[in-house]
């Protein structure tokens, strides 16, 4: 090729890829990933009849364990919302609740009141504790957190910020003062709606009555047409 043929070529290459460049720019940025939302989720995915059941501050190896196997009895997954110093005292526990295919999700790491700390505060305890569901369970999935107490704060936009959707609920059975099983199963079966997401306990204290309640419970709302499903933003 002559090279005055190939000056003549060069700037209609040139023109051509920058003409490529923001096509590919654009497809790029229509693949990315979806920011998650800061807004707290409190419904189940899904339509019709169905209900999220999730479960704070374990693991707690007494009741947590025995909780998966009622779970997987009855064929539900759920979410765990792990408090860090637990998991860095049971991550062994931590395994087997991935293991079952339930979702983790991100309940601070030392159970703090969030609502007064700074961003950069809320930020180093949320990125804490799910190094160290990481390092019990590499590479988890940790879609949700969870503020303890309910204490939100600055927390949501923090923790959409991390890519963790913030996770709410709609019934709170008041677990943590454990009245008698019969009473959390009542309070569940006369409390649960559809689309509810629903707060208990398998740590934080004795929760065999909770796990009692979730035994008896569950044949109930599958007979009343109940599914069982995530909430929404997993």
């Amino acid at each position: 090729m002559s090279s005055y043929a190939l000056t003549r070529r060069v700037p209609r290459l040139a023109a051509a890829l920058s003409a490529v460049g923001p096509a590919l720019g654009a497809a790029g940025s229509a693949q990315a990933k979806p920011a998650v939302s800061a807004d707290i989720v409190d419904t189940a995915g899904g339509h019709g009849d169905v209900v999220s059941f999730t479960f704070d501050d374990g693991p707690n190896p007494a009741d947590t364990l025995r909780l998966l196997d009622v779970l997987r009895e009855h064929r539900v997954k759920a979410v765990f919302c792990l408090w860090g110093d637990h998991v860095e005292q049971h991550p062994d526990v931590v395994r087997r609740i991935a293991a079952a295919g339930h979702t983790l999700c991100n309940h601070s790491m030392h159970h703090d009141d969030l609502s007064a700390l700074t961003p950069e505060q809320i930020r180093a305890d949320l990125e804490q504790a799910s190094a160290a569901i990481r390092r019990a369970v590499p590479h988890a999935r940790i879609p949700y957190f969870r503020a303890p107490f309910g204490a939100w704060g600055e927390s949501p936009q923090v923790a959409a910020s991390l890519g963790m959707r913030p996770l709410g609920w709609r019934l709170a059975i008041t677990d943590w003062e454990p009245p008698g099983t019969d009473e959390l199963a009542r309070r569940l079966l006369d409390g649960i709606t559809p689309g509810a997401v629903v707060l208990m306990h398998d740590g934080g204290g004795d929760r065999s009555q909770t796990v009692d309640a979730v035994d008896q419970v569950i044949p109930v709302l599958k007979a009343r047409g109940y599914r069982f499903t995530l909430p929404e933003g997993c």
